[in-house]
């Protein structure tokens, strides 16, 4: 598959870049500065997603698009924008679908009350915690193919162990009541979810 990559020189996007080329696909990484930060040989471009038509310009003809863009931590709803233009530009470029690398505090701890609501998720993430949460909202009333795509509470660079659970709107925890995901088995989801897509226009999670 053609697909263009958004903030693949960071902590998920290096990793989620890695799956695709291990699997064979043509990627473009998109990054805001430093393309030398991407590995040798990586078909890259620069963009700072500010601008629908560039945008449009650099999705054109790719099968997907995979959003892992993070925000400034100093105005984290930066990415309620980026994802309204990422939606209109995918719109106008007609690019079939468009995956977006979510957060977990959008997700259930118990029927009806999401990990954000339920006061358990430490202060200095509430704001990042609460764009995702409404970057969510724009994507469910877009129109376009999008998938969600939430992580497990706890999300950090690790093990490929190709072992976990998928779920759709509850966070999911282990035996102990953790809830992980390594970047690099996300990785392996969101790109199965690629190549035999089973969560077309809805959002689905991982954990172990």
């Amino acid at each position: 598959m053609k697909v263009v990559l958004y903030g693949a020189s960071g902590k998920a996007g290096s990793r989620i870049l890695g799956e695709l080329q291990t699997r064979g696909h043509e990627v473009t990484a998109v990054v805001r500065n430093k393309p030398d930060r991407l590995p040798a040989g990586v078909k890259s471009a620069q963009d700072d997603l500010s601008g629908v038509a560039e945008i449009a310009k650099t999705i054109a003809g790719a099968d997907a698009v995979v959003s892992a863009y993070g925000p400034p931590a100093n105005d984290t709803d930066q990415l309620i924008g980026v994802v309204e233009r990422l939606i209109e530009a995918v719109r106008k470029a007609g690019v079939p679908r468009l995956i977006v690398v979510g957060g977990a505090a959008s997700l259930e701890v118990a029927p009806g009350v999401t990990l954000l609501a339920s006061g358990h998720l430490p202060e200095a993430w509430v704001p990042i915690a609460t764009s995702h949460a409404k970057a969510f909202e724009a994507l469910k009333r877009s129109g376009v193919n999008w998938t969600y795509f939430s992580p497990a509470a706890f999300f950090e660079p690790g093990e490929r162990t190709g072992k976990f659970r998928l779920g759709k709107d509850s966070l999911i925890a282990d035996g102990k009541g953790e809830s992980r995901i390594s970047m690099e088995d996300y990785a392996i989801a969101l790109v199965d979810e690629l190549e035999k897509p089973a969560h077309e226009r809805a959002r689905f999670t991982i954990g172990y």
